[in-house]
């Protein structure tokens, strides 16, 4: 414990691989989000508990909607892709061409469906959940001050 009674902040290391060829990203813009993003969400209390404070990598792999399916019928006995799927151990995967649906389904860029995802596998990480409606509106209360926190400004709405 530090001298004020609060746990030190840890760094974690944050990448974002691109592992499909759907579609081009903004790769360096997108790893500049994600590295103001997991910063941000270390500074948010009120989750139960927070595998984020205690790994020391996290990786977000951008995947097609092919593997996200099969990701999600392996984990989640789920039919057909999500958007984000999260690892406690610190993966992020992440469906870019659900991302480019979504996108032109709520007048928002991939970009910025991408970084949505990106803050909402964070908070995940960090002890939050949407397992009910009360944690969902809790969960997408902090993530809309998370996105708005790293400087994106786009609506922040739940992945889902």
């Amino acid at each position: 414990m530090s001298k004020k009674g609060k746990r030190p902040q840890t760094a974690v290391a944050i990448t974002v691989l691109n592992r499909q060829r759907a579609m081009r990203v903004p790769l360096i813009a997108l790893q500049e989000f994600a590295a103001r993003a997991v910063q941000e969400c270390l500074k948010i209390t009120g989750s139960r508990r927070s595998d984020l404070a205690r790994i020391r990598e996290v990786n977000v792999v951008l995947i097609s909607d092919r593997r996200m399916a099969e990701l999600h019928h392996r984990f989640f006995n789920l039919p057909g892709p999500t958007d984000v799927i999260t690892f406690q151990h610190g993966e992020i995967f992440i469906s870019v061409e659900t991302a480019r649906r979504h996108a032109r389904r709520f007048g928002s860029s991939v970009s910025e469906e991408v970084c949505l995802y990106i803050a909402h596998g964070l908070l995940h990480l960090h002890g939050f959940d949407d397992k009910n409606p009360i944690a969902t509106a809790k969960m997408e209360r902090v993530q809309k001050n998370l996105v708005r926190a790293v400087g994106w400004g786009g609506h922040a709405r739940h992945p889902g």
